[in-house]
């Protein structure tokens, strides 16, 4: 009988290949995701109108499927049911308290010019926004894409750290096309970094930073419940009821 154990055997070369083989997938994975995004955020800012309105959302179900198709699982993309309920509290306790934060910010006269987005200075228009807008054509689609997607891809090469540090980098960049026009449309912001090229440059650093602070908190949420139903509820609750409070702060103010 022989004294080496089965412990002490070395693996067979066709492990290894395959492990290398997979590996390689998980990255071209996200480099296909990465380069579909880039795409995606040139076409949807830079050319008509409506393209914003169509590219992402449809960009985002394509690319659900396509890493579907090559083997992410329902759960590794968030949306497994097994993750619903708890999923469906975190998202909860998510509304209430950025509701409790929005309410005490709007109300307070030093932080109420914060919420004057001309985007959003009718009660129709930002209920228009809140309910159908934000959430068919932004929050979905990237919670898609980002908590789910990404979320999975990154995990499956990195591990958590990978998918919080890669996966919040690419959220703030996410949002560079949709911040040149932040400070200029914002009194509050106007009045403290000006309508300028600086207050531009001040302004789109200032949402790279913020929204990718936001995508980590997004991604300890999925990673908390499980679910992609946790940070969607909270991605909603920041631009929802944050166009909802602009309106009234315009409206208590005119």
């Amino acid at each position: 009988m022989s004294d080496v154990s089965a412990v002490d055997a070395p693996s067979h070369p066709l492990i290894g290949q395959l492990s290398a083989l997979h590996h390689f997938r998980v990255y071209v994975d996200i480099g296909v995701v990465v380069v579909v995004l880039i795409l995606t955020n040139l076409i949807a800012h830079f050319t008509t109108p409506w393209a914003n309105v169509v590219v992402v959302p449809a960009a985002a179900l394509g690319l659900v499927a396509l890493v579907h198709s090559r083997g992410l699982g329902w759960g590794e993309l968030g949306l497994g049911r097994d993750q619903w309920r708890s999923g469906m509290w975190y998202a909860l306790g998510a509304v209430a308290l950025v509701g409790t934060v929005i309410v005490a910010g709007a109300l307070l006269p030093w932080t109420r010019p914060m919420f004057m987005n001309d985007h959003y200075a009718t009660v129709s228009g930002a209920l228009l926004a809140s309910m159908i807008i934000i959430p068919l054509q932004t929050v979905i689609p990237e919670e898609l894409v980002f908590r789910g997607v990404l979320h999975g891809a990154l995990d499956r090469a990195w591990g958590f750290r990978g998918v919080a540090a890669a996966g919040s980098l690419l959220f703030g960049m996410w949002h560079i096309a949709t911040s040149f026009g932040l400070t200029s449309s914002n009194v509050g912001f106007t009045a403290l970094f000006g309508a300028g090229v600086v207050g531009m440059i001040a302004g789109v650093v200032m949402a790279v930073i913020a929204t990718g602070a936001a995508g980590f908190v997004f991604t300890w949420l999925r990673r908390r419940s499980g679910s992609l139903i946790a940070p969607i509820a909270l991605h909603w609750s920041l631009n929802g009821l944050g166009a909802l409070a602009a309106a009234l702060v315009w409206h208590l103010s005119t």
